[in-house]
C-alpha cells in the first residue's frame, strides 16, 4: 500500500508536467484520475491498518468489514474522476484545441502506463493471495489508471498521425466512460458486501462438501448461511444428530466437519455449527416460544 501511494504521487506529478507542456485534454483527464487515485489510496491505507486490528469488546467480529467501505470509497472516487474527465474534455474541445510537444507527452504517459500496469498486477495478485479486498480494489484502481494512460496514448498518436485534433478529447471521453464502468463495479461489490450478499459459487462448493462430510458422520444438515467480512468468509450451518447421540460425540463430529469445511475454499473461512436433535427438530421449532 505504501508502494501504491508513493507511485500514485509520482504519477500525478509526471502527468501534470506532461499536460503542462502539451495542453492535451486527454493527458489532463489522466492527471485528474491520478489525483483521485492518491486520495483513494490514502483512505485504503487507513482501512488496511484498521482491518488488521483484532476483535475487541466493542467490535466482536473485528474490523475487517471496513474493506467494503474502502472499496466503495475507491469506486466512488473513480466515478467522480470519470465525470471530471468528461467535463474537462468537453470544455477543452469547446474552448479550442492547442496541442504541442506531443512526442514528449506520449513518452511520459507511456512510462506512467507501464509502471501502473506492473503495480496494478502486483496489487491484485497480492490481494487475491492474502484475501485482502482492500489491496485487490486498489490494484483494480491502479489498472484503471493504466488503461486511462493507454487511451491517452492512442488519442495523441492518432492526432500526430492524422493531424485531426478532436481525437484528443474523443479519446479522453472514451476513457472516462471506461473508468466510469470500472468504478461502478467497485461500488456494486461494496454494496454486496455490506448487504451480506452470498456468493453462489462459494455456496455451491460448501454445499457439496457439506453433503460429503455430513454423510461420512451419519448426520444431516440445513440452514447454511454465509457472508464475507472482506478478509474471511463466515459460515453458519445447523447439524441434525440422532436424539440418543451423546453431546460429547456430537460435538467432536461437528468439530471435524467445521475443520474440513474450513479448507474447502481458497480463502480464510470460519465455520460455526449449531447442534440439533433430528427426531424432534421440527416439533421444537414449530412450538410457540415461551417467555
Amino acid at each position: 500500500m505504501r508502494l501504491s501511494l508513493i507511485f500514485g504521487i509520482l504519477m500525478f506529478l509526471g502527468k501534470s508536467f506532461a499536460w503542462w507542456i502539451t495542453g492535451s485534454a486527454a493527458i489532463l483527464s489522466d492527471a485528474l484520475e491520478s489525483v483521485v487515485h492518491v486520495a483513494a489510496v490514502g483512505f485504503a491505507a487507513f482501512s488496511m491498518r484498521l482491518s488488521a486490528r483484532p476483535a475487541d469488546e466493542r467490535f466482536h467480529y473485528g474490523y475487517e468489514r471496513i474493506a467494503f467501505f474502502s472499496a466503495g470509497f475507491e469506486g466512488a472516487m473513480i466515478v467522480i474522476a470519470a465525470f471530471a474527465i468528461l467535463w474537462a474534455a468537453i470544455q477543452k474541445w469547446l474552448a479550442g484545441l492547442h496541442l504541442e510537444s506531443l512526442g514528449t507527452g506520449i513518452f511520459l504517459v507511456a512510462a506512467a502506463a507501464l509502471i501502473n500496469g506492473l503495480l496494478g498486477w502486483h496489487l491484485i495478485r497480492t490481494g487475491r493471495r492474502t484475501g485482502s479486498l482492500i489491496l485487490e480494489a486498489n490494484g483494480r484502481h491502479v489498472l484503471t489508471d493504466c488503461w486511462t494512460s493507454i487511451g491517452v496514448i492512442v488519442g495523441l498518436a492518432l492526432v500526430m498521425l492524422t493531424g485531426w485534433r478532436p481525437f484528443d478529447p474523443i479519446c479522453a471521453i472514451l476513457v472516462a466512460l471506461h473508468i466510469l464502468w470500472s468504478g461502478g463495479q467497485l461500488v456494486l461489490r461494496s454494496m454486496r458486501g455490506l448487504l451480506d450478499w452470498a456468493d453462489p459459487n462459494a455456496e455451491q462448493i460448501l454445499r457439496k462438501h457439506l453433503d460429503e462430510l455430513a454423510s461420512a458422520e451419519g448426520v444431516e444438515w440445513h440452514g447454511l448461511r454465509l457472508r464475507e467480512t472482506g478478509g474471511r468468509l463466515l459460515v453458519e450451518v445447523h447439524l441434525l444428530f440422532p436424539y440418543e447421540h451423546a453431546v460429547g460425540a456430537a460435538h467432536a463430529a461437528a468439530t471435524r466437519i467445521e475443520e474440513n469445511l474450513a479448507v474447502a475454499l481458497d480463502q480464510p473461512v470460519e465455520v460455526t455449527t449449531h447442534l440439533e436433535a433430528r427426531e424432534d427438530h421440527d416439533g421444537i421449532h414449530r412450538a410457540p416460544h415461551r417467555e
